[in-house]
């Protein structure tokens, strides 16, 4: 009975002891302290490479490789056992994303051997400065560098959208530079107020375009794919960006050229732009004829298709905005900067039922022939106008119909046969297309097939008085690609 009780009291002791040695382990960081010791004791014994991958070159091109090793590090389970770690909210609901910390050091293991990635940032600059023993270099640099390019590669596909705006310059930089926030716009091709056929050329388009990358290059062309949408304000021209960046899962570059204080900064701006990515100038007839800022009619043409843009990334969508073109220089317009227009009309019926069944759920009502006979005698509003009324009366779609109905008859008599109404901008820029001599729809630059171009281009040089050549009109289906 006695050496019974001195077991159970033996067994009690040990575990008291160990209750304790946890307790100092843990809560004083002596195992830490241990670790981080024995590493140093170890590095002494052991002779190591810095490599370093800055954000930029030396031209001011980002380095993809820099981009890709960020999204590489920022998905290690690792970069939780750091001593300094960022925490942000994540798209989903209660999710938490973990990200760097400037001159953070991030471990990683490959093929037995042990990395460091040291996360250096000034106010000029950012680097990631890759430490590896010199033993192991040769034997798992390249593999390594493939790996993180692999692993990079399939988190792009799942990656968070997001939106670049153009800062000017501050007195601890002379460089222009990019600054971001997430890209959450929740427009799609199913929201946007838009003929179903032109939804469905604009996606064939692009599907086309994402597939094209040895054709571009066998014709000796930059692989990128330009848009010009004009029309009135508030037709859906920003909506439409949005939507086919979320289509495309690329970021989007949004250009405020009058923050850019001359063509050089233009040219910085550009070459910091990367691959898979909608680059837009809003308002770009504004610009053209305002002259607000430094920058030339030169320097936006190089911008739109020079030498600089060869040498930036590819696979890139160019977006540009006007509210109208009519007093556009036609160098901007010309074939090879503008593959596609798109014009933007003020709201038809098609359109409206659009608005109505992603505003109000309606797909019929009483009231849409009422409706459909106001469009019909030349009334109209903006989509953007149309969707207000509907959103601000939502819990009563009867309700919603009837101020669109009044809207329409009051603010939208006759805008649509051309007249200017009260919210119309001036020196005619809220003309339809009908009005200003431009086919509605989407209109190509870029020729689909040699010999059927060829035969477009000698019909129009045979039109008498003809000053400049019209785009040609695929509405009619022509879209041979």
């Amino acid at each position: 009975m006695k050496v019974l009780w001195n077991l159970v009291l033996l067994l009690f002791i040990a575990i008291v002891f160990l209750f304790l040695l946890r307790v100092v382990l843990f809560k004083t960081g002596l195992i830490y302290t241990v670790k981080k010791w024995w590493r140093f004791i170890e590095d002494c014994f052991h002779v190591y490479q810095f490599l370093k991958v800055p954000e930029f070159n030396n031209g001011m091109q980002e380095n993809q490789l820099y981009r890709k090793v960020c999204v590489y590090l920022n998905s290690l389970a690792s970069i939780e056992d750091s001593d300094f770690t960022n925490l942000f909210s994540g798209k989903k609901q209660g999710e938490i994303v973990l990200r760097l910390d400037p001159n953070q050091v991030v471990e990683d293991n490959f093929l037995g051997a042990r990395i460091c990635w040291i996360n250096e940032e000034t106010s000029r600059n950012r680097t990631f400065v890759l430490k590896i023993r010199k033993e192991d270099k040769r034997r798992i640099l390249r593999p390594y560098l493939q790996h993180i390019h692999t692993v990079a590669d399939e988190l792009d596909q799942k990656k968070d959208l997001k939106l670049y705006m153009n800062v000017g310059r501050d007195q601890n930089s002379s460089d222009v530079r990019w600054r971001s926030v997430a890209f959450t716009h929740p427009s799609t091709f199913e929201t946007i107020a838009m003929e179903s056929d032109l939804k469905n050329k604009v996606r064939s388009d692009l599907d086309s375009f994402l597939k094209a990358k040895q054709y571009y290059h066998r014709l000796g062309r930059v692989w990128k794919r330009s848009y010009l949408l004009f029309g009135p304000s508030g037709t859906g021209k920003s909506s439409f960006v949005a939507a086919v960046a979320n289509y495309l899962s690329y970021d989007v570059y949004e250009l405020d050229l009058s923050k850019v204080l001359d063509d050089s900064d233009l040219k910085s701006l550009l070459l910091q732009t990367t691959s898979k990515s909608v680059i837009v100038i809003e308002d770009l007839d504004r610009f053209l004829i305002e002259k607000p800022t430094a920058v030339s009619l030169s320097g936006i043409l190089n911008f739109m298709d020079g030498i600089l843009t060869s040498c930036s990334a590819e696979e890139r969508v160019m977006v540009f905005t006007m509210n109208s073109k009519d007093h556009v220089d036609p160098a901007i317009l010309r074939p090879g900067r503008i593959d596609v227009h798109i014009h933007f009309k003020l709201c038809d019926f098609t359109a409206f039922k659009t608005l109505a069944n992603s505003c109000l759920g309606l797909k019929d009502h009483k009231l849409f022939p009422q409706v459909e006979e106001i469009f019909q005698n030349g009334a109209s509003l903006s989509p953007a106008e149309i969707s207000e009324l509907m959103i601000a009366n939502r819990n009563s779609p009867s309700r919603a119909l009837k101020w669109v109905i009044s809207a329409l008859q009051t603010d939208g008599d006759g805008r649509g046969a051309g007249s200017v109404g009260r919210r119309s901008c001036d020196n005619g820029s809220k003309r339809t297309g009908e009005e200003s001599g431009e086919p509605s729809g989407m209109l190509f630059r870029e020729g689909t097939h040699p010999v059927k171009e060829f035969r477009k281009l000698y019909g129009l040089l045979k039109i008498k008085n003809s000053t400049k050549s019209q785009p040609f009109d695929l509405a009619a289906g022509q879209n041979d690609r």
